[in-house]
């Protein structure tokens, strides 16, 4: 079992600024060669406090501001121009990225594409449903509309 700090949120794993133990392969095939932890040493300790403390200011501070944005966001009319064949497919699929840049087109609150989860990959022309993690208890979802480019 290797002993990390993770550097980036990982579904399932934890947030930045934790440590936590996987296996070898997990995060010597993964993690480390994504950037998402660093290994885990007493030298390290001390940057944990430091992410740590950059997570909380870039994370929604209050219970109150998260429900806000989500119920902005619920409201907002997010349309993506992909792509397409004729038939409605798309030339590769729509990213969390994507989405973000979106979402902030059409006047809704900066969100982070991290934050964004997408069920089954994008990839046909329709209304789809993802979800936005604002807080540890607050998640909006977002209706999507991808149409053709």
């Amino acid at each position: 079992m290797a002993k990390l700090i993770l550097t980036h949120e990982v579904t399932g794993l934890g947030e930045p600024g934790d440590v936590v133990e996987v296996k070898d392969g997990y995060a010597r095939n993964y993690l480390l060669p994504r950037n998402l932890a660093t290994p885990w040493t007493k030298g390290y300790e001390s940057q944990v406090a430091a992410i740590r403390k950059a997570r909380k200011a870039r994370e929604i501070a209050t219970l109150d501001e998260a429900k806000a944005a989500a119920e902005r966001l619920s409201q907002t009319n997010v349309v993506v121009k992909a792509k397409s064949g004729d038939s409605g497919r798309l030339f590769g699929a729509v990213t969390t990225g994507d989405i973000a840049g979106a979402v902030t087109e059409a006047g809704g609150p900066s969100v982070d594409k991290r934050k964004i989860e997408i069920g089954q990959p994008i990839k046909s022309t329709g209304d789809y449903t993802v979800s936005v993690r604002l807080h540890p208890e607050v998640s909006a979802k977002i209706a999507v509309k991808v149409v053709a480019a």
